[in-house]
């Protein structure tokens, strides 16, 4: 049986210079939680702005659980995902996040149409304001979208876009 050799033979091991990082703001510290969708023990940032939120009658993804089939409802979430595959007859899918999770969206050609600009361009998007409230069906149906991106601030977020 032969003798395995080491994978690098008698190269001689080189000493690499250390390299020093600057230490990370807050703020890029959290959006590259947000990107990497790692549990953090910090605030989502949908929970700071719950307050606003509320007031805008906008309900957690939470409180859509144990609602009952067609219950007009609205929400908000940081938009994380856009698709809208050739199959699916002019429908976009969007998957929005909260400080409890994810919710997913269909949104019709007719109403992507109507809110083309805020369906394409919202980071913080609310789906079902009235008239025409969103209907809860396990996934949100969205009737209107409206876009709430500037309570955001400079907080940077990205959502992954298919078409």
């Amino acid at each position: 049986m032969e003798r395995q050799l080491p994978l690098f033979g008698a190269t001689p091991v080189r000493e690499r210079p250390g390299v020093s990082l600057p230490v990370p703001r807050v703020a890029d510290d959290r959006d590259g939680r947000l990107r990497q969708h790692r549990p953090d023990a910090r605030p989502h940032p949908l929970s700071l702005l719950r307050k606003q939120l509320g007031a805008h009658r906008c309900r957690r993804s939470r409180d859509l659980l144990p609602l009952a089939h067609g219950t007009p409802v609205r929400m908000a979430g940081l938009v994380t995902l856009r698709q809208r595959p050739e199959t699916a007859s002019g429908a976009t899918f969007v998957t929005l996040e909260d400080e409890d999770g994810m919710v997913n969206v269909v949104v019709w050609r007719d109403v992507g149409e109507r809110h083309r600009r805020v369906l394409l361009e919202s980071r913080l998007l609310v789906v079902g304001r009235a008239p025409g409230i969103g209907r809860w069906r396990a996934t949100l149906i969205a009737r209107r979208l409206s876009d709430l991106s500037p309570l955001l601030g400079s907080l940077s977020t990205e959502s992954r876009d298919f078409r």
